[in-house]
């Protein structure tokens, strides 16, 4: 993984991201949530009256403990949900599909029982892609460098 450019949805500019430990559990637990998708982080700014769109480039660390998925398997799917329900994990970053609105509905109808794990997979594999990169601690913050923000 070399360097790469992320974006990261906000109502201001974040010079120097912080780790975020929000009342919300997360897909991939508390962290600063960027993506290499422009038009998904704008989407994300655009929850917000004076939506701002963040630029960083990433140079991981090798030395980072790092989760990545390629795909949306099983153990994604195990991770979300042990992440939204508050359960900690030890990866400095986590990177993956996204459980958006629709999908984490699909999540909750399969740990509410209304909807099977199979069936579970047949919605969810028709969704649009998306993607997440959650650095989950200080020492992965380091990997980015604020580039600009614009307003969107």
């Amino acid at each position: 993984m070399g360097k790469m450019t992320v974006y990261h949805g906000s109502y201001t500019a974040i010079e120097y991201p912080g780790i975020v430990e929000g009342r919300n559990t997360k897909d991939f637990g508390p962290g600063f949530y960027c993506t290499v998708i422009r038009e998904q982080a704008e989407r994300w700014a655009k929850r917000y009256s004076t939506p701002v769109l963040n630029t960083y480039t990433v140079r991981m660390n090798t030395s980072l403990k790092i989760l990545e998925y390629r795909e949306m398997t099983e153990e994604w799917l195990d991770f979300i949900i042990a992440c939204r329900h508050g359960e900690p994990h030890d990866y400095d970053i986590v990177i993956g599909a996204m459980a958006n609105d629709q999908i984490y509905n699909y999540i909750a109808d399969y740990i509410e029982g209304i909807l099977t794990r199979e069936q579970f997979w047949v919605m969810a594999k028709f969704k649009y892609p998306t993607h997440q990169i959650n650095f989950c601690t200080r020492e992965a913050l380091q990997c980015l460098k604020y580039m600009s923000s614009e307003a969107v």
